[in-house]
């Protein structure tokens, strides 16, 4: 069994699997910064699978995302607390959305090619992002990826994989016809 098989295997299960490693990982990142540049893919194969390559102008990032739902801003006009819609509001985004947007913002010269899920505890999730600098000469030069130049703001404006998926725009044929163009020029009765 090669090495990418063998580390996706453990990341099936990766509690039972990984629980001494993954234990000091979940300390170490519970400290750190929400978003935070680092060397390497913590899942390699993954990162592989989404497009990453070890070269110049690829960026790895970790996003931490607090779990659970999320507070509507108070209203301020009067109406019964019924109907206010305070407690039981969920976004439409996912939580990975969320985390791509967030990194963008704060990295805003890169773009973010794709993102995987990597680590959750009771209280967070974390991502990783694959982000690209679009004007980097290594990344112009790629066939593979000189694409990423055209294309601005791609996390913004719901263009990654998962912002796709969480539209509903991975679905095709019968069931998806009030998902294109989008949800909300269909009265948002797509999901």
């Amino acid at each position: 069994m090669g090495y990418y098989k063998y580390a996706q295997q453990k990341y099936n299960q990766p509690k039972e699997k990984l629980d001494e490693l993954w234990q000091q990982r979940l300390i170490e990142w519970r400290e750190q910064n929400a978003v935070e540049k680092i060397d390497n893919p913590t899942r390699i194969p993954k990162a592989r699978q989404k497009g990453y390559k070890s070269k110049e102008g690829i960026v790895m990032t970790r996003v931490k995302i607090n779990k659970g739902g999320t507070k509507r801003p108070r209203l301020d006009a009067g109406r019964k607390p019924k109907n206010a819609g305070q407690s039981r509001y969920s976004r439409k985004k996912s939580k990975q959305v969320i985390a791509e947007q967030r990194a963008s913002r704060k990295f805003s010269n890169l773009e973010v090619l794709d993102s995987y899920w990597v680590a959750e505890d009771g209280n967070r999730k974390w991502f990783e992002l694959i982000m690209v600098d679009p004007d980097h000469p290594e990344i112009q030069s790629d066939d593979d990826l000189k694409w990423i130049s055209e294309n601005k703001d791609r996390a913004e404006r719901g263009l990654t994989p998962a912002a796709k998926s969480s539209r509903g725009q991975d679905n095709k044929g019968t069931g998806a016809e009030k998902v294109r163009p989008s949800q909300s020029s269909n009265g948002n009765t797509g999901k």
